[in-house]
């Protein structure tokens, strides 16, 4: 069993909706074990900047408050792919935080990449770690959910709901561009919650003829109107790069296929106008759902039943139905994970009828 008495919780990366839920489970669970629980803000930063910043948490700030209710993160986020320091000076950094505060073990909620370079940093303090997935792109490998991806979904269909209005009084096909890096996860399954007629995702090859046919028939069935879902990491339809921007630490920047596509259908098909929309950073907010909720807390309270009994440098997973835990060297073989092309979801939006690319 183990001998922890103080523990550190950080969200990391890109926020989402249900992060503050996770926060709460972990404390809660911790105080039950009479743990202390050091809030640390703004990810890795509040340990490797100077002063330190955290906050001592308690089940009284949470107990009579609204944050678990909220997205975003309580105690603010970092994405460590901006970060210009090498990542030896940034882990030396973070051990003299760790030792500072007497840690000795950090949650980690984040994606997998997240995960891995924080648990190198947690090794290196000599410091237990588990970790928490949460993305809205869930791409995260081994667990069927991600905290977070479930409100995203809801976000775009909403969206998808309310685009249809006005797509059927202009007579128009609208393009939505939603998020998800190089993974289709959100564009299929909210294109298939919002009844959508064409969704491309990076994982399946496309091609305009598709698109046109697709849309003509739409139009042949005397609907004067058409829906299409487009993730953001789509690309041309000879595999090339919609655009050339990048970061600060130059690592690509997803976006603007929507609007490369509507030009490119205005161009060769005159049965529908196209008009974009690109719902960005929506997709990280709103209310978390009911299943966001629950899972965030499933998987913070089982991160501490993990660090009571011993393990470390693991991830928790909600898999096939069942709580478990992966090694994080195992997640990091994984990869990131893309959506399957003979998924349910894929295959019930062709049975239907949708467009979602050439089949294989």
């Amino acid at each position: 069993m183990s001998e922890i008495k103080k523990i550190g919780i950080l969200t990391s990366g890109g926020d989402c909706a249900g992060l503050n839920a996770v926060i709460m489970s972990v404390v809660n669970a911790a105080a039950k074990l009479g743990w202390e629980v050091y809030g640390i803000h703004d990810g890795t930063d509040g340990l490797t900047n100077r002063p330190l910043s955290y906050e001592v948490l308690t089940v009284n700030n949470f107990s009579d408050s609204p944050w678990p209710r909220l997205a975003g993160s309580y105690l603010g986020s970092l994405n460590t792919g901006v970060k210009k320091e090498s990542q030896e000076e940034i882990a030396a950094r973070f051990g003299e935080g760790v030792r500072e505060l007497g840690l000795d073990a950090v949650v980690v909620v984040g994606g997998d990449g997240s995960m891995n370079i924080v648990s190198n940093y947690c090794k290196s303090a000599g410091v237990k770690m588990v970790g928490i997935p949460k993305t809205i792109d869930n791409d995260t490998p081994l667990t069927d959910y991600s905290v977070g991806f479930d409100t995203a979904c809801e976000a775009c269909t909403k969206a998808l709901d309310d685009l249809v209005t006005t797509a059927r009084s202009h007579h128009r096909a609208l393009i939505l561009e939603v998020m998800g890096r190089d993974a289709g996860h959100l564009a299929m399954h909210a294109a298939v919650a919002g009844f959508a007629d064409v969704c491309l995702v990076p994982e399946i090859p496309y091609s305009l003829a598709g698109i046109i046919n697709k849309l003509e028939s739409v139009k042949k069935s005397g609907r004067t109107h058409a829906l299409i879902v487009v993730s953001e990491g789509v690309k041309t339809e000879t595999g090339e790069a919609v655009t050339a921007a990048k970061n600060m630490v130059g690592e690509k920047i997803n976006g603007g296929i929507g609007d490369y596509l509507s030009k490119l259908i205005n161009s060769n098909y005159s049965g529908f106008q196209t008009r974009v929309t690109k719902l960005g950073h929506v997709q990280r907010s709103g209310t978390p759902t009911s299943f966001d909720r629950s899972l965030a807390v499933i998987l913070g309270s089982e991160a501490i039943r993990l660090l009571q009994q011993g393990h470390t440098d693991r991830m928790v997973a909600y898999t096939n139905g069942k709580v478990q835990s992966f090694a994080l060297d195992e997640v990091v073989a994984a990869g990131t994970t893309g959506l399957d092309a003979n998924s349910p979801y894929v295959k019930a939006a062709r049975l239907i009828g949708m467009y979602v690319g050439e089949e294989q």
